[in-house]
């Protein structure tokens, strides 16, 4: 196993505390892994033995038609009689009814409750109705530009930075992808493989959704359109233009399957003179760069929105919060908040016009505070500092711990 601090350190501070640790995130990301981290360390430097240690996979056939009485009765009888319980549930949301047993054993035993899952059933409102205050929750992403750095150094030697980030947009951060050397084929046939596997059992069989087709135009026009501001009803005149008839609920209730699957994550407009939230025109992100290439194919004319995409997922995995920026007639890429801070981020591919340049500083420079303000590109560059925004290449800002 390849360590990843910025998971197990977060959830472990959480230990033998009475919160129920529920980690999320999409399929394949890493999530069991870590788990298996935790359970290390747990034995390793805090001295727990095996017998106090429970760990079940729920997706396993093992546990195929178990109800949630079932459940307690199994995981009730593992209780250890020399010290704390910890118990460490995996994909648990394939139990209905999971919460009570959770909440139950939380309430009546010694015990330490570590629970993952893959979709929108463990943040459902039964989680609110019988965990309320009793849990905290971790979303695990996929590996971030110093993880894949990290992961690399294990299997062969790793070039100069900004080599190796043009490998990363390229082939994306699914764990299971970097831990040897895969040929970019290679690496999409595995992505592929998790968002078949992702779509069908997340969204299709859990939905029953019958117009697969539907679902898969939905998917595509996204993936087509990543960075790009639109709704559902945009999607839906498409479709119609396509001689595809779909409303705009309709098409409303695909993307949120899709979201609570974990394939995208929504991002929404911020009007930084209103000081309000948008509900028009939002953006959509992948889970992972890679998916979009393991469905439609790799371009290099589509680098510019992937670049986006892994500067808004950087930000997530840092905890801010993150939106589309608003001025006037103008849009600001990133507008991310975390706390008492914020930052202001453009990102473009390369600046080769002077007009570009004076583009994309001149919405930075309009906004009327202190906050930091970032153009990142991935081209050569002079000068780092342009009347107080700051220019770095997007490599070194992902690696960067000033933010």
């Amino acid at each position: 196993m390849i360590y990843r601090p910025l998971y197990v350190n977060k959830i472990m501070a959480y230990t033998d505390t009475p919160f129920v640790k529920i980690i999320t995130g999409v399929r394949r990301s890493g999530k069991s892994t870590i788990l298996k981290m935790i359970i290390e360390k747990l034995q390793i430097e805090r001295g727990v033995s095996k017998e106090q240690i429970v760990s079940c996979r729920f997706d396993s056939m093992e546990y195929d038609s178990m109800t949630a009485s079932g459940m307690f009765e199994m995981l009730k009888s593992r209780i250890s009689k020399n010290g704390k319980t910890y118990f460490f549930l995996d994909e648990v949301q394939e139990i209905s009814g999971w919460e009570k047993v959770v909440n139950s054993l939380a309430s009546d035993y010694d015990v330490d409750i570590y629970v993952t899952g893959s979709n929108s059933r463990m943040m459902s409102s039964e989680i609110s109705t019988y965990l309320t205050g009793r849990y905290v929750s971790f979303r695990v992403y996929t590996l971030s530009f110093e993880e894949y750095l990290d992961f690399r150094s294990h299997y062969g030697t790793v070039g100069d930075t900004k080599s190796e980030f043009a490998n990363y947009v390229r082939l994306g951060g699914f764990p299971a992808t970097h831990l040897q050397s895969y040929s970019p084929d290679e690496v999409y046939t595995i992505v592929r493989d998790i968002y078949n596997s992702t779509i069908f059992s997340d969204i299709v069989k859990r939905n029953q959704v019958r117009k697969i087709d539907q679902l898969e135009r939905i998917v595509k026009y996204t993936f087509n359109n990543l960075g790009n501001t639109f709704s559902a009803k945009s999607i839906s005149d498409y479709l119609k233009s396509e001689n595809r008839k779909l409303d705009s609920e309709t098409v409303y209730s695909y993307l949120e399957k899709l979201e609570k699957a974990y394939l995208l994550h929504r991002c929404s407009r911020y009007d930084l003179q209103g000081k309000e939230i948008l509900k028009t025109q939002e953006k959509f992100y992948l889970a992972d760069v890679s998916l979009k290439y393991s469905v439609l194919g790799y371009s290099e004319n589509d680098v510019a929105a992937s670049l986006e995409n892994i500067v808004y997922l950087e930000l997530c995995r840092r905890g801010y919060t993150v939106y589309i920026g608003k001025l006037g007639n103008c849009e600001i890429d990133f507008v991310a908040e975390r706390q008492n801070e914020r930052l202001y981020i453009q990102v473009t591919q390369e600046i080769s016009l002077e007009k570009t340049r004076s583009r994309e500083y001149k919405r930075l420079l309009q906004i009327d505070d202190n906050y930091p303000k970032y153009v990142l590109r991935t081209d050569p560059f002079a000068d780092g500092n342009y009347e107080g925004v700051r220019t770095m290449h997007i490599a070194d800002f992902l690696l960067s711990k000033d933010f």
